[in-house]
């Protein structure tokens, strides 16, 4: 027998969008927002109440380890969800072989009712001959887009053009976004913990004397700076750890440093 949890589950319409930075070509109709929108509709249109968003906004298609794809996959195991729903089967992904699998065994087996709104799938009506050539060309699209992104990254980076953010110790160019010049601030502190290294002082010793100091872990820095940067910033501990490394190869941006400087 079902627990009452479960029982109150039971029957979720999963509502599953998915946007990447890949699908920005394809313009304002693949945002999450307008995704949202059409499947809450398309739900409400066709008597399918009980709605839950499951939503990876910046996850590529090929990739299936995605959260909210995950916690689809998990509530769909536990039993909760009976039908979802995508905008079309690119959102549920761009590999011809997994996209493949869940709409053809994953799905059935687990008596999960399918839908693809603007490619008009729905296994409930039966299964679709279209569908297959759609996932391979979705596929392709995935890999042309990938060899696109990875030309475009050589061509800027034999121009100079970074091609990340820059490190502790840099930051952009107020004049030239696209140059990194030396940030006096951290560029200090990269130097005392080389000069201390150089006297024999361990990583230990050397994270005692920054915490000490009140000396910014570099994304607590960067936050202090207002500079945007990615990774966690919930519970931020902001003074070093014993694991000093985690800051920064030391060795190798101070020698960056130096060049830099013996140029200007």
């Amino acid at each position: 027998m079902q627990s009452k949890k479960k029982q109150d589950k039971a029957g979720i319409t999963a509502l599953y969008c998915r946007l990447s930075r890949d699908d920005g070509v394809e313009g304002d109709s693949n945002s999450v927002a307008n995704q949202k929108k059409l499947l809450k509709r398309f739900a409400k249109e066709n008597g399918l109440s009980n709605t839950r968003y499951y939503v990876d906004d910046g996850y590529t298609g090929t990739n299936f380890e995605r959260p909210g794809f995950q916690k689809m996959i998990e509530d769909i195991d536990l039993g909760y969800i009976s039908t979802v729903i995508v905008k079309d089967l690119s959102r549920l992904g761009r590999r011809y072989d997994m996209v493949g699998y869940y709409m053809d065994t994953y799905f059935p087996d687990r008596d999960v009712r399918f839908i693809a709104v603007n490619d008009n799938i729905d296994s409930d009506e039966g299964e679709s001959e279209i569908a297959p050539f759609k996932n391979v060309l979705n596929e392709f699209y995935a890999r042309d887009i990938s060899k696109k992104c990875r030309s475009s990254y050589r061509i800027r980076g034999s121009t100079g053009e970074p091609l990340a953010p820059p490190p502790y110790g840099y930051i952009k160019s107020p004049d030239n976004p696209k140059k990194w010049i030396i940030d006096p601030e951290a560029a200090q502190v990269v130097r005392d913990i080389f000069k201390m290294a150089l006297e024999g002082k361990s990583n230990e010793t050397i994270a005692r004397i920054l915490q000490e100091r009140k000396v910014l872990i570099p994304m607590a820095y960067w936050q202090e700076k207002g500079i945007r940067k990615g990774g966690k910033k919930t519970n931020l501990d902001p003074y070093p750890t014993r694991v000093l490394r985690r800051y920064y190869q030391l060795q190798d941006l101070l020698q960056i440093l130096q060049e830099q400087e013996a140029l200007r």
